[in-house]
């Protein structure tokens, strides 16, 4: 079974490809308008059928850009100054980041080596004990500033172990701890609460390889060493239906606040890679995720019943959801009753054969609040998927998706309403989610097969779905390229024409039914030109 190995000059490569891709498309947008700025405004950038100055609320001037070398010409050195000022502004907002959870970088007051331990990094002894070890020790410095485990270069063969609050373990750059393939050396726990059993079997469920709980003030970072799971042993149990108990998380960290994860390659996890659950204050930031396409369910970073989530700067490539925002299943769920909140996503890229960003289909708890923002996927199944069926209740509300460009994705949008298995026959049917207020604006697909496959519930409708300024270069152009049933909203300046149900205008009666949005409707009918040209150019990126 083939697993993600990276190359030695990979380092932070894939992170730094994408955060270019994102400085990309800012530059091209500031050039944009700073030629409608500048360089004569309505003489430079005119659309067919489009007269001087014409942007009316509601209104989308429909065409193409008919004179972009004129719009070149426009530049003065006053231009290229501003642009150059522009970037370095971007460079500074990246410095400071939407993140303000914690600082990663923060000097721990006392500090040991994993090899102080007795650890050895040959990839073949096992460091298990050094590693519970050191924490153990470290654990005496938690009240005076809190303490670091530094791992260094090396590869570190473990089975899972614990955190502690106040730690900072650090990997070093050329540093890969690596999971024990024993399934021994992988504990069995309690299952989740909200979730009543293990997810894939009846009872318990192995813990993480890195794990925690009722921590405070919790960092895992480095110099871009790497957390490799060797989960290949995992999947083959999986496919071969042999598994006694639920397969491991690579890092998991329950009941936790101030926790951060940051600047490192996770590989290869045997289930979900990272899954805050009952967390708050969650920070994940600069991480590379790689697992083959064809593992199972391994999900990229699935926050699970916890709020104020800020996920930045990330680079994922894995078997299944890249993001998956959950917050129990069915009863179980219902009955914890705690839900996902508050969740922020920004510049995400990646390819996976499931859902760029998907929200369930464990969703009892109720999600809500979840902003994602400059999101690039390609050469994947799903782009925005919301999974939920009858017995989950709970609800989904309160999503803003913005500013995302697809290449080569089957379906750009998708909602399943009769998604999954139930946990036992002891689910209500009758408990139906409530799916509302979800707004997604901005966004541009080139060779996408399918717009959208929106399907809600009959005798419970997903309402007050809004869509603004969308385009989608459909290759089966032969296909219905929406499917909706069951469903009821708003939209503005869609293409292709969107199903019926959609088809009221969101302006101006519907404006306030609509989650989250701004004056942005004149100003983004000249983004998306630009967009939509940039979405042509990033399925030619080699990742």
């Amino acid at each position: 079974m083939s697993q993600w190995v990276l190359p030695e000059y990979t380092e932070a490569g894939t992170t730094h490809t994408h955060v270019t891709l994102w400085l990309i498309t800012l530059i091209f947008d500031y050039n944009l308008h700073a030629a409608l700025a500048f360089g004569g405004g309505d003489q430079t950038l005119k659309h067919k059928g489009e007269s001087a100055g014409q942007c009316l609320p509601g209104v989308r001037p429909r065409g193409e850009i008919t004179d972009l070398t004129h719009m070149k010409r426009s530049f003065s050195l006053v231009d290229v100054l501003f642009l150059l000022l522009l970037v370095l502004l971007t460079w500074v907002a990246m410095g400071r980041s939407h993140c303000k959870a914690a600082n990663s970088g923060d000097i721990r007051p006392h500090s040991v080596t994993i090899t102080e331990f007795g650890a050895i990094g040959d990839g073949v002894t096992l460091n298990t004990k050094a590693f519970q070890n050191a924490i153990f020790y470290l654990n005496s410095f938690a009240d005076k500033g809190g303490a670091e485990l530094f791992v260094p270069a090396g590869r570190w063969l473990t089975g899972s172990f614990d955190l502690i609050s106040h730690l900072t373990l650090w990997l070093d750059k050329n540093a890969v701890i690596l999971g024990s393939q024993n399934s021994d050396d992988w504990p069995v726990i309690d299952p989740l609460p909200s979730y009543g059993r293990g997810r894939e079997l009846p009872g318990g469920r192995h813990r993480s390889l890195i794990y925690g709980r009722n921590l405070t003030d919790v960092v895992i970072t480095g110099d871009n060493g790497t957390i490799d799971g060797q989960g290949s042993i995992w999947w083959n149990w999986f496919r071969k239906k042999t598994l006694n108990y639920t397969r491991p998380h690579l890092v998991e960290l329950m009941n936790s606040t101030g926790v951060v994860i940051s600047n490192l390659t996770f590989l290869n996890s045997p289930f979900w890679t990272i899954h805050p659950v009952y967390c708050s204050h969650v920070t994940i930031q600069n991480v590379t995720i790689l697992a083959p396409l064809e593992s199972p369910n391994t999900d990229g970073i699935d926050p699970d019943s916890s709020e104020n989530v800020y996920i930045e700067d990330c680079y994922i490539s894995t078997g299944d959801d890249l993001i998956a925002i959950k917050s129990g299943w069915d009863e179980y769920g219902i009955s914890y009753a705690r839900p996902s909140r508050n969740i922020t996503i920004h510049r995400l890229v990646g390819a996976t054969p499931s859902a760029g960003i998907a929200i369930g289909s464990e969703m009892s708890g109720g999600v809500s609040e979840v902003h994602a923002e400059n999101i690039h996927l390609y050469n994947s199944s799903t782009g925005i998927r919301i999974k939920t069926a009858p017995g989950r209740g709970g609800y989904v509300r309160n999503i803003l998706v913005s500013n995302m460009s697809l290449a080569y994705v089957d379906v750009a949008i998708k909602f399943t309403s009769h998604y999954g298995e139930h946990p036992d026959e002891f689910y209500d049917p009758n408990a139906l989610p409530v799916i509302q207020s979800i707004t997604l604006k901005d966004v541009v697909g080139d060779n996408i097969k399918y717009a959208g496959l929106l399907e809600g519930l009959q005798g419970d409708n997903f309402v007050d779905i809004c869509l603004s300024n969308i385009t989608f270069d459909i290759i089966n152009s032969a296909e219905n390229p929406w499917n909706c049933s069951y469903i009821h909203g708003y939209s503005n300046l869609v293409y292709p024409q969107i199903c019926e149900p959609l088809q009221e205008r969101i302006y101006p009666e519907h404006y306030s039914d609509c989650y989250h949005l701004s004056n942005h409707l004149c100003s983004s009918s000249k983004q998306n030109e630009g967009a939509r040209l940039l979405s042509s150019s990033i399925v030619s990126v080699q990742f």
